[in-house]
């Protein structure tokens, strides 16, 4: 496809076929972003297959660094591998990348970001911009409004997982494990807790305490993400952070136990949720008279965050406990790479 500067924005979508990257597509259907042209990139297998957007259909090509000729945007989830390659070539060429993948989260140049939380970082960019990791973007958008408001010392986070965080193929292999334990079989496991390490087991009807590989420190790299993301999006590295992360079997939306300390002593539980109750990007479902708390379940497909069963720690007076949900795949991902490219051209740092 040759693309022209004209009015509207050229934008790229790199792993266009994948869970996010259909994803990313529905989120800029939906976008105010003026999206003149859109370039759907994907592996060569991929290639000459067609999806369709803005009422047209366009055809997927083979990602190369010549692809990124006159584009504005591009936005990345084809693998960290491929980020690396790609995304330099395609800042070099002038487009603004938002890379989706682990790449270059923790590089000291490129912003790490979630719009309602660190905007102001977008406008230290050198061309690429990284999205957090899903568990953290939840988790900072709901923190973030305490923090301004009360200060925020330590967080202490248990997540509960969907599989869907591992691609398609561990939904599938959920799905067909549920199936062989109700006929009475013995679950085939391929790929999770990770699909390179040594072992594998059963997710249908269980929990795994492992996600990515350990570490030396014995946290594994999803929790050192976790811990590292949030310091530096909160451009704070004295806050202290812990986290254990489980999978678990649900296919959309990660729910997320949250223990903070905040700077103050004299603030309760009805106060945070009158604050999260305003904060954007936040939905506050907090009811437990009416059973009203959120769900995985209930929060697939929607793009907000969503925080309830919030109380004040027993025996600890700045102590607060929260739970989190949000879709993984939508303001865990696509959503929140949408967001960027939005809040770019609000702020004026992309132009057409």
């Amino acid at each position: 496809m040759v693309l022209l500067k004209s009015e509207g924005l050229n934008v790229a979508v790199v792993g266009v076929t994948g869970a996010v990257g259909t994803r990313m597509v529905q989120m800029l259907e939906g976008s105010p972003l003026p999206v003149k042209s859109l370039l759907p990139l994907a592996s060569a297998r991929s290639a000459g297959k067609s999806i369709t957007f803005g009422g047209k259909s366009w055809t997927i090509e083979e990602a190369k660094p010549e692809s990124f000729e006159h584009i504005d945007i591009a936005l990345f989830s084809a693998g960290g591998s491929v980020s690396k390659q790609l995304a330099p070539q395609a800042a070099k060429r002038g487009a603004i990348v938002v890379d989706n993948t682990s790449a270059f989260r923790m590089d000291p140049n490129v912003p790490l970001v979630v719009p309602e939380v660190n905007e102001k970082a977008l406008t230290q960019h050198h061309g690429i911009i990284a999205n957090p990791n899903c568990s953290t973007i939840q988790m900072v958008a709901a923190l973030e409004p305490i923090r301004q408001a009360y200060g925020l010392n330590r967080i202490i986070v248990s997540t509960y997982q969907a599989v869907s965080g591992a691609g398609a193929k561990a939904i599938a292999e959920l799905e067909e494990q549920s199936r062989q334990v109700l006929d009475g079989k013995e679950p085939e496991a391929a790929i999770m807790p990770v699909k390179g390490d040594k072992k594998h087991f059963q997710m249908a009807f269980n929990a795994i305490p492992q996600i990515d590989l350990f570490q030396p420190n014995d946290y594994t790299f999803e929790e050192m993400k976790m811990i590292n993301e949030t310091k530096k999006i909160m451009d704070d590295q004295e806050i202290k952070v812990s986290a254990t992360c489980v999978r678990v079997p649900v296919s959309i939306s990660h729910g997320e136990s949250v223990y903070i300390e905040i700077d103050q002593t004299d603030v309760s539980a009805s106060d945070l949720k009158k604050l999260l109750a305003d904060a954007p990007g936040v939905v506050l479902q907090d009811d437990p008279a009416h059973q009203i708390y959120p769900m995985p379940a209930s929060a697939s497909g929607k793009k907000e965050v969503f925080v309830g069963r919030i109380r004040r720690d027993p025996d600890v007076n700045n102590g607060f406990h929260l739970w989190i949900v949000s879709d993984n795949l939508l303001k865990g991902a696509a959503w929140n790479s949408v967001q960027i490219a939005e809040r770019l051209l609000k702020l004026g740092l992309v132009k057409f």
